[in-house]
């Protein structure tokens, strides 16, 4: 472990990669002084480059941190769409600076939301990309909140923004590792033991995900993973065994019998190819 400066602790900095239906693609274990993009490119890399050769139309999102030339380089080369947020700066400002002010005679009550797009070129980028810019003027606030989004997708504006904001669920699906499986606790002494650890958390996460993602009925497909730990997994049970058939006592104070009845119906329909059809690997 090592002291990170931004949150002010003593910690680890794992770098993770999530597909849409919350899987787990890949961890690596990171001191805690590293920066957020340590190892970036060398980690997505062999993915992208898996997902290409297997045909499968993969798509990038990533936070500030990964806005590197040399992975927007690579996702270009490799035909890969990618949606990577970028720091704002004075030249960013002025492309939007039109934009700034609360538009006249708008409702002040509610928030006002208009999107830009326009081509941009840094010192360090080798030709311009297209940046997607978001401004949002909220009721009591003086200045409008902005963001920037670097793409090579051809979308409107507001569908771009859309689809990387859909990147916020990743930290719904680490914190659930969080508290479901306590993925945190890495109290070994050496950092290969503690690696090794954290994988195996997730091989524990992925368990449960797959479980939600094909096995799931439709009333409590929306469970978090501390709700089917807690409500499904840890439930109290007697097993009565009799001359020809054993038999399961649930209290169905949460999970009534129709609900476990399509629970196992679904274990006992999914086959691997079924689970292949439900469940592809995407980037």
């Amino acid at each position: 472990m090592r002291d990170n400066g931004y949150f002010g602790l003593t910690c680890y900095h794992p770098l993770f990669c999530f597909n849409q239906f919350g899987d787990c693609l890949k961890v690596k274990l990171r001191p805690g002084n590293v920066h957020s993009a340590d190892g970036a490119i060398e980690f997505v890399e062999p993915g992208l480059r898996y997902y290409v050769a297997k045909g499968i139309n993969a798509k990038l999102r990533g936070d500030a941190a990964f806005a590197d030339p040399k992975l927007f380089t690579l996702c270009e080369e490799l035909g890969v769409k990618y949606t990577i947020r970028i720091k704002s700066n004075n030249r960013l400002a002025e492309a939007v600076a039109d934009f700034l002010s609360r538009p006249v005679g708008k409702d002040r009550t509610k928030v006002i939301t208009v999107y830009k797009d326009f081509l941009y070129q840094a010192e360090s980028w080798d030709k311009p990309r297209r940046i997607v810019a978001k401004i949002e003027h909220h009721p009591d606030e003086l200045f409008p909140r902005v963001g920037f989004i670097v793409t090579n997708l051809k979308w409107r504006n507001k569908k771009v923004v859309k689809f990387y904001n859909k990147r916020g669920t990743c930290e719904q699906w680490i914190k659930e590792g969080k508290y479901a499986l306590n993925w945190t606790k890495l109290s070994c002494q050496r950092f290969v033991e503690n690696e090794a650890r954290l994988k195996l958390f997730i091989m524990a996460y992925n368990m449960g995900n797959f479980l939600r993602t094909l096995a799931l009925p439709e009333g409590i497909k929306h469970w978090s993973l501390r709700s089917i730990q807690l409500k499904l997994i840890k439930i109290g049970g007697r097993l009565i065994k009799h001359a020809r058939y054993y038999c399961l006592l649930l209290a169905e104070t949460v999970v009534n019998h129709k609900i476990f009845s399509g629970l196992l119906n679904n274990i006992r329909r999914l086959s691997l190819r079924e689970a292949v059809r439900l469940c592809p690997a995407t980037g």
